[in-house]
């Protein structure tokens, strides 16, 4: 019997109770790896109510149930101490960490003008800092072995972006910056640690799930019978694969996936290039060059995709 394509590796998923995570988590254990479930618990999507280690040990239980090998873990990934322990947890546990999937993440939408800084700052502190506290101590891990065995050895990071960076989502100013910031965050961590053998990639997922009921709500459901185009269960083949020996060679990208579609996003290109006529422009100059270039396009189009994949935005 042919190996598993995870067999002998460990993984760490966070958020993984529900939704997107536990799919994901649920996806790694079934290619071969021994899993750390990890999710704080709290009830409200917004990252309110009590915290219990009900979601993380309820799939962890699910993973064992069907012959896989899974711990659960409470922690709040936002807290740089309790990051460390997560890792450490891992390595503890399977003498070693291999992949990472950084999924968790709340919700408090609001239009710029109304949003509070506490709603800023929560939204920030659980997708931005949350992915960076988990990559910098599995990175440091990853780094070390690396030392100890003089040569590179197997580390693969997938983050969870979203395409309301991509796309503006304008009741999202928090979600929307925090998403955009993971993806600077992965291309950094990509480009820092492939001597180490480590990959690091973003990924747009478009799912129904609690964290998304509000934008799908209009969306078609699945007849009786059906997959449904927008389950989780479309987003984690991807993520097993980039997390497989065979996306050695995937580094620092960003793709779109959902409903059997992968879409690679190509980086930003220069849509258009002006120089000064001497030394530096003056404002006149400026005005003559680019307020006839903006002349004909709408007052809303903006760097922000006005469509991404054929979903549009109002």
């Amino acid at each position: 019997m042919a190996a598993l394509p995870l067999e002998g590796l460990s993984a760490i998923v966070t958020g993984a109770g529900r939704g997107l995570g536990r799919a994901e988590a649920l996806e790694l254990a079934r290619l071969g790896a021994s899993v750390v479930v990890n999710d704080f618990g709290q009830p409200g999507r917004d990252g309110s109510g009590e915290a219990s280690a009900g979601p993380a040990e309820e799939v962890a239980a699910e993973i064992r149930a069907a012959g896989g090998t899974a711990v659960a873990h409470t922690g709040d990934v936002a807290d740089h101490q309790q990051a460390r322990e997560l890792v450490a947890l891992a390595v503890r546990t399977y003498g070693k960490l291999d992949v990472l999937v950084n999924n968790a993440g709340i919700l408090r939408d609001r239009m710029i003008f109304s949003m509070t800084e506490s709603e800023w700052d929560a939204v920030i502190h659980v997708h931005l800092k949350g992915h960076f506290n988990t990559t910098h101590f599995a990175a440091a891990h990853w780094r070390e072995r690396s030392k100890a065995a003089g040569g590179p050895v197997y580390g693969r990071i997938v983050n969870t972006s979203s395409e309301a960076f991509l796309a503006g989502s304008a009741g999202q100013p928090n979600y929307a910056a925090a998403k955009g910031g993971i993806v600077g965050l992965t291309t950094s961590t990509a480009l820092a640690l492939a001597k180490y053998g480590v990959t690091a990639n973003a990924i747009c997922p478009r799912a129904r799930t609690r964290m998304t009921e509000d934008v799908f709500a209009g969306f078609e459901e699945p007849g009786e019978g059906q997959l449904d185009a927008l389950a989780p269960e479309h987003v984690a083949p991807l993520v097993g694969y980039l997390a497989s020996p065979a996306a050695a060679r995937v580094n620092g990208q960003l793709m779109v996936v959902h409903g059997g579609m992968v879409a690679v996003v190509e980086r930003p290109k220069v849509a258009a290039k002006f120089d000064a006529a001497k030394e530096a422009f003056s404002y006149g100059e400026l005005d003559e060059l680019l307020t006839p270039y903006y002349a004909d396009r709408p007052a809303n189009e903006t760097f922000a995709a006005t469509e991404v994949l054929g979903l549009k935005r109002d």
